[in-house]
C-alpha cells in the first residue's frame, strides 16, 4: 500500500467532490451560522439561487467597507482638520486627506515630475499608486474650500478602494473553486474594514489576489502581469516570486516560472520606465526614502530603541533587518525542499510576506492588508483566524491611542510607550501564532483544512497535484514509494471509499 504524503497519487476515475461547506466542518463556522438561520442542512438545495457564494461575499465585503467608511465618520466631520489628537482618540485617522494638499494635489502638482514645496521633495509612492492618486484628484471637485475638497478626495479614494476590497473578497472566493466561502474569512475580517481606507495599499493587494487567482487557472504569464503591476504599485508582491521559485524547482516547472517572471518584469518597466527616464530624482525618491527611514511605528526595532540608551543607527538596523529576512528566506526555501509532502503556494506566499512584516523596521496599521487575503488561502480556519484579527484590531487602537498620547501634551490622553509596547507585541504574537499552524499545516498535511478534505494545491495551478523531481532530507527517503502500480485514490483523514466528503 502506498503512503499517503506523495503529492503525486491523484485519484483515479473517482466523483467530481462537492464543495467544501464551512458549516460542516469548521465549530466556528457552525456557531456564526445561527445569525442566518443554522448550519447548512444534509438535504439543502446548492446551486439553485441567484445567491452564489461569489455574488454573496463581494455583498458582504462592500456592507463591511461601509461600515468601515462610518467609523471614519468623527474624522470626516472634523477631526482630522481641527485639533491634533481628536482623529487619533476617534481611532479615524487616515493619510488620504492630509496628503492631498501635502503632496501637491490641490495645486496641480504633477507626481514625480514636480518638487513638492514642503520637506518631502517628490511623492514617495510607487509610480502606479501614485497614478492611482492622481485620477482620484482628477475626480475630486476644484471647488469650495480646502476642507470641501480633502473630504471629497477620501470619498472618492474611498469608492476607488471599495472596488478594490470587493475584487480581493471575489479573487479569493474563486482561488480555491472547492472553497468558495473562505473568501468570507477575508469579507469580514474586521483590521480589514478598520484600515481599508487608512492608506493606498488595496491596490496592490487587489492586483496580488488577482495574480494568485490567475496562477490557480494555470495561467503563469497573467500572473506574472499582474504581480508586476502590484509590484508597481507598492514593493511586498515581489516576495512571493520567491516561494514560487522554490516550489517550481522541486516540481520541475521551470517553464512557468520562466513565464511568470518574464511577465512581471514587463509589466513592472512598462509602468515605471516612462517616469524613471524622464523623472529619475522623483521616481527614485521612494526607494531612497525606505532606505533612509528610520526605526518607526509597530515594529520589534522600535521597542529595542525606546528602551536602549545607545540605539544602533538607522544603517546597522537596515542590515540586520535585511540579514534576518534572509534567514527567514532560507528558512522558508529549507521547509519546501523538505517537507513530507509539497507545501501549497498560498502558504508559502503567506509565510514570505508575514516575514517581511515581522523583521521591518516599520509595521503601518494598513500592512495587515496585505496578509488578509494569504491569510484566508493559507489556514483556513475561522478560530485561528479571528485569534489573529483580534490582535490586529488590538494593535489598531493601540496605536492610535499611542498618537493620542504623544500629541495630547500634559493631558496625556491615550496610552503610554509601555502600552503601546504591549500592543506591538500582540501584534508580533498574532501574526507568529499564524505562521506557526501554517508551518505545523506543511509539516502534518492532515492538519491542513484543505488538504483534510481531500484537495492538493487548489492555488497551485501548474504545481496542483504534480510530481515532484528535487526533494531533500526526510522528503527524499519518500520519492522513493511515491509510485505504486495501478490507479491511486489519495484519501483525505478519516475519510473512506465511499464516504462524502
Amino acid at each position: 500500500m502506498c503512503p499517503m504524503p506523495s503529492a503525486e497519487s491523484t485519484p483515479a476515475s473517482v466523483r467530481e467532490p462537492d464543495p467544501v461547506q464551512p458549516t460542516r466542518e469548521d465549530t466556528i463556522a457552525v456557531v456564526g451560522s445561527e445569525l442566518i438561520g443554522g448550519p447548512l442542512g444534509r438535504r439543502a438545495l446548492l446551486g439553485t439561487s441567484w445567491w452564489t457564494p461569489v455574488r454573496v461575499i463581494a455583498l458582504v465585503a462592500i456592507g463591511m467597507f461601509a461600515l468601515g467608511l462610518v467609523q471614519k465618520a468623527p474624522c470626516y466631520n472634523g477631526a482630522w482638520f481641527f485639533g491634533a489628537s481628536s482623529q487619533y482618540t476617534h481611532a479615524c485617522y487616515s493619510d488620504i486627506p492630509h496628503l492631498y494638499q501635502g503632496r501637491g494635489f490641490v495645486d496641480g502638482l504633477v507626481p514625480y515630475f514636480d518638487k513638492l514645496p514642503g520637506d518631502m521633495e517628490y511623492l514617495e509612492y510607487p509610480v502606479l499608486t501614485g497614478l492611482f492618486m492622481e485620477v482620484a484628484s482628477w475626480l475630486t471637485p476644484g471647488s469650495g474650500t480646502i476642507r470641501d475638497q480633502e473630504q471629497w478626495y477620501w470619498m472618492v479614494n474611498a469608492g476607488m478602494l471599495m472596488v478594490c476590497a470587493a475584487v480581493i473578497a471575489v479573487c479569493v472566493a474563486r482561488t480555491h473553486t472547492r472553497r468558495p466561502w473562505d473568501g468570507l474569512l477575508v469579507a469580514l475580517a474586521p483590521a480589514f474594514a478598520l484600515t481599508a481606507t487608512v492608506n493606498w495599499d488595496l491596490l496592490a493587494v487587489a492586483l496580488t489576489a488577482a495574480a494568485v487567482l490567475m496562477w490557480s487557472r494555470k495561467r503563469p504569464l497573467a500572473f506574472g502581469v499582474l504581480l508586476g503591476l502590484a509590484t508597481a504599485a507598492k514593493l511586498y508582491p515581489f516576495l512571493i516570486l520567491g516561494p514560487l521559485l522554490v516550489l517550481c524547482w522541486r516540481a520541475g516547472k521551470w517553464r512557468a516560472f520562466g513565464t511568470a517572471v518574464g511577465g512581471a518584469a514587463g509589466a513592472w518597466l512598462v509602468v515605471n520606465l516612462p517616469v524613471m527616464l524622464y523623472a529619475f530624482d522623483g521616481w527614485s525618491k521612494f526607494y531612497t526614502f525606505s532606505q533612509e527611514r528610520g526605526v518607526d511605528f509597530g515594529s520589534f526595532w522600535l521597542i529595542l530603541v525606546q528602551n536602549s540608551d545607545t540605539p544602533p543607527s538607522t544603517e546597522t538596523v537596515n542590515t540586520l533587518a535585511t540579514l534576518l529576512m534572509l534567514l527567514c528566506c532560507g528558512a522558508v526555501a529549507a521547509l519546501t525542499l523538505t517537507a513530507p509532502r509539497r507545501p501549497r503556494f498560498a502558504q508559502l506566499a503567506f509565510l514570505i510576506v508575514a516575514a517581511f512584516i515581522l523583521t521591518n523596521k516599520v509595521y503601518s496599521p494598513q500592512y495587515v492588508l496585505w496578509l488578509v487575503p494569504l491569510a484566508a488561502l493559507a489556514r483556513p480556519k475561522w478560530r485561528d483566524f479571528l485569534i489573529w484579527q483580534a490582535c490586529e484590531v488590538a494593535y489598531f487602537l493601540g496605536i492610535w491611542m499611542y498618537l493620542a498620547y504623544t500629541t495630547s501634551g500634559d493631558a496625556h490622553k491615550g496610552l503610554p510607550t509601555d502600552g503601546y509596547h504591549w500592543a506591538i507585541a500582540l501584534h508580533l504574537l498574532g501574526t507568529l501564532f499564524l505562521c506557526a499552524t501554517v508551518v505545523r499545516d506543511i509539516l502534518v498535511p492532515d492538519r491542513d483544512p484543505v488538504r483534510r478534505t481531500g484537495d492538493d494545491d487548489p492555488s497551485g495551478g501548474v504545481l496542483d497535484g504534480a510530481e515532484d523531481v528535487f526533494v531533500l532530507g526526510p522528503a527524499a527517503s519518500e520519492q522513493s514509494v511515491a509510485h505504486c502500480q495501478g490507479p491511486q485514490v489519495q484519501w483525505a483523514k478519516g475519510q473512506q471509499p465511499g464516504g462524502s466528503l
